[in-house]
Order: structure tokens, then C-alpha cells, then sequence
């Protein structure tokens, strides 16, 4: 078994999705705009590697408290198609791709919420999607996570429990991101490969010699 494991924001697509989707959440009037500058300085705290998750999502999904899973998924394929779609990276799917024609098992793989992921992994027809999971109960949303953040080493550990039982699954796996917060995965793939990516990680891929692409959105 080949994985090839991708991380979705600033990755796959141009943009954040969890800072887009509280821009459409403001725009559809579901959240205070004075979210947005403190979403803004915690997205600069993870920039340079300080970001404490826990808080971030406890924060972003505050609107969501109370609203129902099915009308928030809904609300989420929406936003996908019309937001995220149009900010998919040419040079990404084609490598996806060409991971498929290989018959490698593809992984979205993201410090997102489950909500914002999924719908992109089955639009690009990815095997699996590893991503924040959102606590409800009965069907209703309590605006905290539960089990292991998909974020840093924890993104390391879900890919453990995902193929649980599999020997060998990092063995001639691939891994694709754009930041130093992924270090962990891309330390832990056969084959990492930088995209456009951060000051932090486009060094250390330098000095490890790991493949630097630059994806650009079509013109």
C-alpha cells in the first residue's frame, strides 16, 4: 500500500478554508464580523508555529453551537463548490492524478473541521479525509472537537489509526504541504514535497534537499 497524503489548505487550494469559511459566515450574517480580526491574529500565531489549536476551533465554531450536523453539511457542500472549488491549484489535481493511475491510496489530510474537509475529499475523489472532528450530540453541534487534532504530530497519529494493523504504511508514501506545522508528516513520508511553502518549511526543505513546487491557479 502507496499513501499520498495531502494537506488542503494553501496546499491544494490557494487560501485558507477555515478563515474563508468565517469570511462566508460573516458575509451570510451567521457570525459577527469582529471575528474575523481575532480569527485573523490567531491565523498569525500558527503562521509562526504558536497557534493552540484547541483554542482556535473552540473559537471558529462558536456560530455554530446548536445548529444541526445535517444542515451544516449542507450549508459546507455549498460553500465548497462555490468558494473552495474555484481555488484548487491546476498542478495539485494533476498530481493527484497521477497518484490515482498509480492506484496509490489518496488522503486529504488537514487541520480543518471534518465540515469544511470532507466535502472537498469527495469532490476530488480522495480515498480517505483526515480532518478535525466536531463533537454533537444528537445531531446537534456543541461547538467543541473530539478525538486527536489532525494538527502537527497529531497528524502523524491519525494516519497511525487510520491503518492500524497495516505494516509498512509510511513505506513509499508521499506527502505534500505548504507549512513548517507539518513537519511532523512530512518528516515521517518516504517522499515529502514542499508546496509554495512558508519561510520555515521551504528552509528546511532546502537544507534536506526535499522538492520545492511552486502551483499557481490558472490564469
Amino acid at each position: 500500500m502507496r499513501l499520498a497524503l495531502f494537506d488542503l489548505d494553501e496546499t491544494l487550494i490557494a487560501g485558507d478554508s477555515a478563515s474563508l469559511w468565517l469570511e462566508h459566515m460573516v458575509a451570510q450574517e451567521l457570525a459577527p464580523a469582529t471575528m474575523v480580526a481575532e480569527e485573523q491574529a490567531m491565523m498569525s500565531l500558527y503562521h509562526q508555529g504558536k497557534m493552540d489549536m484547541h483554542q482556535y476551533m473552540a473559537f471558529t465554531l462558536q456560530p455554530l453551537v446548536g445548529k444541526s450536523r445535517t444542515w451544516l453539511d449542507q450549508q459546507c457542500q455549498h460553500f465548497a463548490e462555490g468558494v473552495l472549488r474555484e481555488r484548487l491549484y491546476p498542478e495539485g489535481l494533476a498530481r493527484i492524478e497521477w497518484h490515482r493511475q498509480r492506484g496509490d491510496v489518496l488522503v486529504l489530510i488537514s487541520a480543518s473541521g471534518e465540515h469544511l474537509v470532507a466535502p472537498m475529499a469527495r469532490m476530488l475523489g480522495m480515498d480517505h479525509c483526515v480532518a478535525i472532528l466536531l463533537d454533537e450530540e444528537q445531531g446537534m453541534l456543541t461547538g467543541q472537537t473530539r478525538g486527536t487534532l489532525s494538527f502537527r504530530e497529531g497528524k502523524v497519529a491519525r494516519i497511525n489509526q487510520l491503518f492500524a494493523g497495516h505494516s509498512g504504511v509510511w513505506q513509499e508514501s508521499h506527502g505534500y504541504s505548504d507549512s513548517h506545522n507539518d513537519l511532523p508528516l512530512l518528516r515521517a513520508v518516504a517522499h515529502p514535497h514542499a508546496v509554495n511553502p512558508a519561510p520555515g518549511l521551504r528552509q528546511v526543505a532546502e537544507e534536506l534537499h526535499w522538492p520545492i513546487l511552486h502551483w499557481q491557479l490558472a490564469v
